[in-house]
């Protein structure tokens, strides 16, 4: 094989920025991405204060705050892309905007932690799947580190589930 010229390696690294950011964007504002459990989590918190849960709310409230900073990292690796951050599972384009009717507005806390447990095998699910699929370290490294905070929010709601 010869070597790459310099505009054939540009566009080389484009088609692998857009393969990768292709592989993220599910993850970031998909149905069941980091947008959908960043918000569910907070609902959650919000209805289970309200009802005098407060150790079951501020749980919650603290694994949505996690959730947040992935949907940062994530943000931030599809603009090193080119990709702009917005709330679709589809960039670049502008196409298929996130709607919070993704956020799974159940309001009894056995109900809650069901949905929050599926939810978090999903995604576990989904950022091994990215990791198989992409080889740039930067991002398997970032995608490796919120796979394994997921872990942890599934043990801690699995332990909430068996708490009840």
């Amino acid at each position: 094989m010869g070597r790459m010229k310099k505009g054939e390696k540009g566009m080389e690294k484009k088609r692998m920025d857009l393969c990768i950011s292709r592989a993220l964007a599910p993850a970031y504002a998909g149905r069941s991405g980091e947008l959908t459990a960043v918000l569910q989590y907070v609902f959650q918190a919000i209805v289970l204060g309200g009802c005098g849960r407060e150790a079951e709310a501020r749980a919650l409230m603290n694994i949505a705050k996690d959730e947040m900073r992935h949907l940062e990292k994530l943000g931030s690796l599809l603009v090193a892309c080119g990709v702009p951050p917005v709330f679709t599972a589809c960039p670049p384009y502008p196409v298929a905007y996130y709607s919070a009717s993704n956020v799974d507005y159940t309001r009894k806390l056995p109900e809650m932690l069901a949905a929050d447990i599926r939810a978090e095998r999903e995604a576990i699910a989904g950022y091994t799947r990215i990791l198989s699929a992409v080889r740039d370290e930067r991002v398997r490294q970032a995608v490796g580190e919120i796979r394994a905070e997921e872990e942890g929010h599934l043990a801690q709601l699995e332990e909430m589930a068996r708490a009840l």
